[in-house]
């Protein structure tokens, strides 16, 4: 009997597409990466950067276990995920098994047909592809390994950098200090009520030069003291309103945070589970564009429920540096309703769903009208505009009216039922009033609009926000306050040290980054090109840095000396001082700088002595994590010999 083995990425798929090839196929995961960079050393160097990869410590046994099964199989198919990050993994396992004659097969979604049809066609690995995401992993190890010691060392205690984790840390950043800055400036408005509408005052003629606002409050009470105007002419037009686009990654964290108050992880977790259902296509991609088959099949449903539909199936523009490998998210068998396992699996099918529905529905029209009237106000003609509009055809609303994630801003205008009326006609105000407005200062970021400032300035990519976020927040960079993104001291202390010194946090160059990974999969650029690049500049900025924060131990006038800080928080002390690394010499920090040299005395030894290495043992002090003093008996050879022993009556046990 022939056996096929085919490698999964996710455990969670192996039972589904088990069930779909039948018994002469052995189905198996990866369970993700099965090797990554050394965990304690860089793993890549000068010339050719070639990384040097070791089995993850899961990875190593499952390693073992694809080993033995492939040894058993005829033919060995790789079905990890339709990426970039899919084809490395696909390529590590064909590597580290010196696998001959395997197969890549890639499938949309998880469903019967599409993956006897991927099966039936196989490919080579797209090494193109590999490469890119190799050059992702590198210049984010670059990042990390060589700017956060120096980052540390500058700020005095435990820091990390990221390619893309320290500009989204900037915006944040940057955006509470321009609201902390912010200076607010009252300015003034008009408006005319007549019977059943309302006019506004057009201000912008009214402005004197060099101000940016109208801020003369006794003409705008005297234009709000007008009543008889003329009218000017009357507008009559249509406006249409297109339908949202089907999900992108992006878009769909951005929704679901919106509308279900959903965290991007949390998101992409539970897109992850309907994925592996069988119930949407992959999750992770920039394309808003569906295959054409879906778009039928879709257009083929809408017509069954009596829904309009324009006269042509759509289609969107990409963005700039999308990778468009995979069509937009939609769900497998659109008739199905109500799909997935937990209440907010559930939820979150709903929102794919509506949104694959509604992008193939005809537009939203609407009959607008704009009135515009005038009087002679100090021998200046002063303009009042009355805008109104009306629900012609509900189009795509007609499923989506009550969908708070695809609400569009135009919604939001109050109802204006301005009347048709002749120019020269006179009309009279029943009543006006002043508006006094304030400026604003700019909003807070979510984590909804965060995802979006990142996707607008080609930070990163969808797929990795939801770690980016884990990790700003676990490293108390940024906390969530009523869903809004505030910074913390730390976490600007980061960005002031970062910002002026290392290119990788501007935000033109980490696009330009982006864009070079995005060469590399095409084929345009080379791997060792972007990286021996990216390497040298951030070499250079390293030396740099550490030269502009070096403090010199005034003791033997080492430039290593550290700044060693740990807040006082709850039941654990803290400390703030410098430390010398070559003269093992101490210093209390006296308005940021090394103080007089702090003088330890020499801990006096016991009668006793070590059961390790026969030295003699120190009795000393310590403090527990809960902040709990305590003594114990230590070696006299630490740090070379680490024993320890409890005390218990004055000797060490």
């Amino acid at each position: 009997m022939c056996v096929k083995l085919l490698i999964l990425e996710s455990p969670g798929k192996v039972k589904k597409v088990q069930s779909f090839l039948g018994p002469d196929w052995k189905v198996v995961a990866s369970v993700g990466h099965v090797r990554d960079l050394p965990v304690k050393e860089m793993g890549v160097a000068a010339p050719d950067f070639k990384p040097h990869y070791q089995p993850t410590k899961r990875g190593a046994d499952v390693l073992k276990r694809l080993g033995a099964l492939a040894k058993q199989a005829d033919v060995v198919y790789l079905a990890t995920d339709p990426d970039r990050e899919g084809e490395a993994i696909a390529w590590h396992v064909v590597d580290a098994l010196k696998l001959k004659d395997a197969k890549r097969v890639t499938y949309g979604e998880i469903t019967e047909s599409a993956v006897k049809a991927a099966v039936q066609s196989p490919r080579a690995i797209d090494m193109a592809l590999v490469a890119a995401q190799e050059g992702r992993r590198v210049l984010d190890r670059f990042c990390g390994y060589l700017v956060s010691g120096p980052l540390s060392r500058a700020v005095g205690t435990r820091l990390s950098a990221g390619r893309v984790q320290s500009p989204a840390l900037r915006l944040v950043v940057e955006r509470e200090r321009a609201i902390t800055s912010f200076v607010s400036v009252t300015h003034y408005g008009a408006e005319l009520s007549f019977e059943g509408w309302k006019a506004a005052w057009v201000v912008k003629s009214w402005i004197e030069p060099g101000q940016e606002y109208f801020q003369d409050q006794a003409l705008a009470e005297k234009m709000a003291g007008l009543r008889s105007l003329e009218i000017l002419d009357c507008e009559e037009s249509e406006a249409r309103v297109a339908p949202p686009a089907p999900f992108t990654t992006s878009s769909l964290q951005q929704a679901a945070s919106n509308a279900l108050k959903f965290k991007p992880k949390q998101t992409m977790s539970l897109a992850q589970a309907l994925y592996e259902q069988g119930h949407i296509t992959y999750m992770r991609t920039d394309s808003s564009n569906l295959s054409q088959e879906a778009v039928a099949v879709i257009r083929a449903y809408a017509d069954g429920q009596g829904w309009p539909l324009p006269d042509k199936p759509r289609t969107w523009k990409a963005k700039d540096g999308a990778q468009e490998a995979h069509e937009a998210i939609r769900p497998t068998h659109i008739e199905e309703e109500d799909a997935g396992e937990t209440a907010d699996e559930k939820a979150l099918y709903r929102l794919i769903r509506v949104r694959a529905l509604a992008s193939q529905l005809a537009d939203s029209v609407y009959a607008v009208r704009l009135l515009r009237l005038s009087t002679d106000v100090d021998g200046k003609q002063a303009t009042f505009e009355a805008k109104g509009r009306t629900l012609q055809e509900q189009g795509w609303k007609v499923l989506l009216a009550a969908d708070e994630a695809t609400k569009d801003d135009a919604e939001d205008e109050p109802d204006n039922p301005v009347p048709a009326l002749q120019s020269g006609a006179q009309v009279t105000a029943l009543s006006g009033r002043v508006l006094t407005k304030k400026t604003k200062p700019p909003t807070r970021y979510t984590l909804a609009s965060l995802v979006r400032e990142l996707e607008n300035r080609g930070i990163g990519r969808p797929s990795t926000f939801a770690a980016i976020w884990d990790t700003i927040q676990t490293r108390e960079y940024i906390k969530e306050e009523k869903r809004y993104l505030v910074p913390t001291p730390l976490g600007e202390q980061v960005v002031d040290a970062l910002v002026n010194a290392f290119s990788f946090v501007d935000y033109a160059f980490t696009k330009e980054m982006e864009q070079a990974l995005d060469d590399i999969a095409s084929g345009k650029t080379k791997y060792q090109q972007v990286v021996a690049t990216a390497f040298n500049r951030l070499m250079d900025e390293v030396t740099r840095f550490d030269s502009a924060h070096a403090v010199l131990c005034p003791e033997c006038q080492s430039p290593k000396l550290r700044h060693i800080v740990k807040e006082d928080t709850k039941n654990v002390r803290g400390y703030d001082f410098f430390a010398c690394p070559d003269c093992e010499a101490t210093f209390p920090n006296v308005d940021g700088k090394p103080g007089p040299k702090q003088d330890r005395k020499k801990p006096e030894l016991s009668e006793y002595k070590c059961g390790e290495c026969g030295k003699p043992l120190i009795r000393r002090m310590g403090t527990t994590q809960n902040g709990k003093p305590y003594d114990f008996f230590g070696c006299s050879g630490f740090p070379k010999c680490k024993a320890k022993y409890e005390v218990k009556d004055s000797k060490p046990v």
